[in-house]
Formats: structure tokens, sequence, C-alpha cells
């Protein structure tokens, strides 16, 4: 039992992070289009709130419940014994935990787009696509290090990579806003 709910807590996992990337892509493209000239701007606006609407409500919540429901499946079936001594799973927990909040943040920023507030940059956006890739660097080192895993260099590294990608994404925007891509 517990390696087919190991099974498709992956394949939750996938969506749930395909869901939440291409969602704040989408983000990136509904403020783009404020630049637009009307109709355009009103036509992109409109079709952008709505699948931002669908891809949360019908990718993203699911494949975030499933893979909760699959995890704690786990979790239940190993016991609080393995539990209490697998402190890595204390620290996956976490970062899940914070990984649903950004979650539900990215529920407001759907709302509040569809409204018209637009409370940030694409640019702001571009980063905000990032935090996802994160939580996936730092959740699969503990899920497949287990014990093993050192936590301070981990630590480390995942900022250093979210540096990397920071100053990646600002090279991006000098060379797009001189017309180099």
């Amino acid at each position: 039992m517990i390696l087919y709910l190991k099974a498709f807590h992956i394949v939750g996992f996938v969506a749930w992070f395909a869901g939440l990337f291409y969602l704040v892509r989408m983000f990136v493209y509904h403020v783009e289009a404020q630049d637009k000239p009307q109709p355009d701007r009103a036509i992109l606006t409109k079709q952008f709130a709505l699948m931002e609407g669908r891809v949360y409500t019908i990718i993203c919540n699911p494949a975030m419940m499933f893979t909760w429901t699959c995890g704690l499946g786990m979790l239940y079936l190993n016991g609080w014994e393995w539990f209490s001594v697998n402190t890595w799973m204390h620290f996956k927990l976490l970062l899940l935990g914070l990984l649903t909040a950004y979650h539900i943040w990215c529920k407001r920023i759907v709302a509040q787009l569809a409204a018209g507030n637009f409370q940030f940059s694409s640019f702001q956006f571009r980063l905000l696509n990032e935090v996802p890739t994160l939580f996936l660097l730092s959740i699969s080192l503990l899920a497949v290090l287990k014990n093993n895993l050192h936590f301070l260099y981990s630590f480390l590294g995942v900022m250093a990579f979210g540096f990397t990608l920071y100053f990646a994404a600002k090279a991006y925007k000098r060379a797009r806003n001189k017309g180099k891509v």
C-alpha cells in the first residue's frame, strides 16, 4: 500500500508544481497585457483572469490536496516511531507548510488580478515564479538524502541557487529591455 501512496504522491506533487509554475507565469503575462492597446488589453486581461482561475481551481488545488493526502497516508502507515526519528521529515513538512502558504497567497493574487489590482510588476512576478523552484530543490534534497543531508550546507546551497536565479532574471530583464531577447 505504501508504494502506491508514494507513486500517487509523486504524481500529485508533479501536477502541483506544474500548476504553480504555470499560474505565476500567467501572472507575468497578465500584467504585461496592460501595456497593450485596447481592445487587446481588455481581451487578454479577461482571458488571463479566466485561465488563472481555472488553473488554480482545476490543477493546483486538487494536486495539492492529493499530494497532502498521499503524504499523510504514508506518514500514518510508517507510524509515530518512524516519524520521531526522521528529522528530515520534520523539515520537509515545514517546507510543505510554507509551500501551501505560497499556494494560498497565489489565490489572493488571482483574485486581485481579476479585480484589476496590479500590485506587482511583471519582473516581480518573474521572480515570484522562481519560488517554487527553491521549494522543489529543497524538498527533493530532503526526500532523497533524508537524514544524510547536511542542513547548513544545503541551506547555503539553496540560497546560492536562489541568488543565481535572481541575477539571471536581472540579466534577462536588461537584455530584454535592450531588445536582444
